[in-house]
């Protein structure tokens, strides 16, 4: 009697964990922000450009225009595997890089630049005990959700606002009532 014994061979698949999108910057060609921005989202990426509007007055006549917060920079919310892709787009100069890697952008510091470039009323609060150099968090008022460092103290702070790895800061007075220690 031949007895046949068959091995059961179950396929171990190996999943990769899946890709996170991160935020990045891409530095474009001078005065073209607008139109890579544009491009991007044609392309369907997820991407931030910083805009402020500033009067601008000419000889005859104001007219209010809307320029980037910072020249040069699209800022894109991709895998770091999709990075290359990008280059292909018009208008794009490079990726910013640290140590050799493409530098990511955290989520508070995008958030931060949302909440520094809107404009809401805001009302008076209760005081606040909080000291030069501390890491605080903006709990009411336009900068409602932004966290930074307290640089000085009088009747109202000022608050550092940074993008870590492009060395780039902005600065803004906010009540102490406004925020609090983290």
């Amino acid at each position: 009697m031949i007895s046949l014994t068959t091995l059961d061979t179950t396929s171990v698949f190996v999943r990769k964990k899946p890709l996170e999108s991160k935020w990045y910057v891409l530095y474009t060609k001078h005065l073209a922000e607008k139109k890579v921005w544009e491009r991007l989202q044609l392309q369907g990426v997820e991407c931030y450009l910083p805009m402020f509007t500033t009067v601008r007055q000419w000889s005859d006549r104001k007219k209010k225009i809307e320029k980037p917060l910072i020249h040069s920079v699209v800022f894109i919310k991709t895998t770091e595997a999709t990075l290359n892709s990008l280059y292909a787009v018009q208008g794009v100069r490079g990726v910013l890089k640290y140590l050799g890697r493409p530098a990511v952008v955290q989520d508070q510091e995008i958030l931060n630049l949302r909440i520094l470039l809107q404009e809401v009323h805001v009302n008076d609060l209760e005081q606040v005990q909080v000291q030069a150099g501390d890491m605080v968090q903006v709990i009411h008022g336009p900068f409602k959700g932004m966290v930074a460092c307290a640089v000085q103290v009088q009747n109202s702070m000022r608050l550092v606002i940074e993008i870590k790895n492009m060395g780039i800061g902005f600065s803004v007075n906010v009540p102490k009532s406004y925020v609090k220690p983290m």
